[in-house]
């Protein structure tokens, strides 16, 4: 049930306020009066502000697109079954396990019930619903076709997770190889080699060259490690300061598309990003400025934004799109080649559909190329500094061996 806020009058001079919870404002409105006040105004609280303090409690979690994905799909199965749109929100708010999505259905469920569109309700909760999936469900309603609009989302949705998930896992070994090894790195160097140069040094033994750089590395960190801390920690809020801006985004995006594999990477996912999206958008009937628009918000390159913004541009002023993604900087020709086809044949989602479909396998592609070149240059990178900690430790033993013999 959603929760109203009510200002009302109980007597002639008396004014009351307060929260009442009801199915919609029509009834609210009756259970005041049904109490004996005069209501003033009545509003419903505002779910956003809400959930903002209730998602602090432990256990209370924001939604990902898991688990907006499973609602879409199965708002759509609804849909189709034959259960009207009221009907059905409140069938899946009996049934998410997310609570934090459980109150946004509430909320949906009530300002729909109250006569407002799906779309109008989805804008309140901007956190949740982004403005693509608000410019598909208000096509969706405007061509009557709601229900195959929330399956194309959903089908979306879930490939997008799809190619999120292929780029994280393939992450994952290395970034665990890493782990691990520069843990072992560290607990080495700042526990274990200084009592073993120790017993060196009561021996009053010189120390070959790669141990006493090993024990200057190991003092270093011993007895500096804040001023280390500190710098990383600086990079990092300067990292993070850069990354605030416009200028600083736009930069920091130069340096990833100019990085070797991982630019490539980065290039292909977005492309394959943009291309979906603007092709879905197209498919729905929402118009090419309106859907260019949605997809500048949701792109994460800032470069590519501007490329998309000089061709959004040349579209307003009557060109073909093709012509002005050519007169950006990172669009590949075969990108622009493909959507010019798609305009002179008049079927211009067909091919980004294609285009996307292209990259997407590229994508998959690069993250297994990188994956099988980064495994054994990790490998070799922690096969060589923990060799030079074992042969620095072992020089010394090595020679006292000699001298005892």
């Amino acid at each position: 049930m959603a929760k109203f806020i009510y200002i009302a009058k109980k007597g002639p001079g008396e004014e009351v306020k307060g929260f009442i919870e009801a199915e919609n404002k029509n009834a609210a409105l009756h259970r005041l009066t049904t109490m004996g006040y005069f209501p003033v105004s009545i509003e419903q609280e505002n779910i956003e502000e809400s959930a903002s303090i209730v998602s602090t409690i432990p256990g209370f979690k924001r939604v990902n697109i898991h688990d907006l994905s499973v609602f879409t799909r199965q708002l759509s199965d609804l849909l189709e079954a034959g259960l009207p749109l009221v009907k059905s929100l409140s069938v899946l708010e009996k049934q998410t396990g997310n609570r934090y999505l459980r109150s946004v259905i509430a909320d949906l469920r009530g300002f729909v019930q109250d006569g407002n569109t799906l779309s109008s309700s989805l804008k309140r909760h901007p956190k949740v619903f982004s403005e693509l999936y608000v410019s598909m469900v208000r096509s969706g309603e405007v061509g009557g076709s709601l229900e195959n609009v929330l399956f194309g989302i959903a089908e979306f949705q879930e490939s997008q997770e799809e190619l999120t998930a292929k780029v994280k896992s393939a992450m994952v070994y290395p970034g665990l190889m890493a782990t691990v090894g520069f843990t072992t790195i560290f607990i080495l160097i700042t526990f274990v080699i200084p009592r073993i140069v120790a017993m060196f040094k009561d021996l009053n033994q010189s120390l070959p060259l790669p141990t006493v750089i090993l024990l200057n590395i190991s003092d270093l960190i011993k007895h500096f490690w804040f001023i280390l801390f500190g710098g990383l920690l600086l990079i990092y809020l300067g990292f993070k300061r850069l990354n605030s801006t416009h200028d600083g985004k736009m930069l920091i995006d130069r340096f990833k598309l100019g990085t070797p594999l991982w630019g490539q990477l980065v290039l292909k996912t977005e492309i394959a990003r943009f291309t979906r999206t603007l092709a879905m958008l197209l498919a729905n009937g929402v118009p090419i400025l309106e859907a260019l628009s949605v997809v500048i918000n949701i792109m994460e390159s800032e470069i590519l934004k501007e490329d998309i913004r000089i061709a959004q541009k040349e579209v307003r002023e009557g060109n073909a799109l093709a012509a002005g993604l050519g007169k950006g900087v990172y669009f590949p020709v075969f990108v622009n080649n493909m959507i010019s086809v798609g305009e002179e044949g008049g079927a211009v989602e067909k091919a980004l559909f294609k285009v996307a479909s292209s990259y997407e396998r590229e994508v998959d592609r690069s993250v297994k190329t990188m994956t099988s070149l980064l495994e054994p240059l990790m490998i070799l990178t922690l096969g060589l500094i923990i060799g030079f900690i074992v042969i620095a430790m072992l020089l010394p033993i090595f020679e006292i061996s000699f001298i005892a013999q």
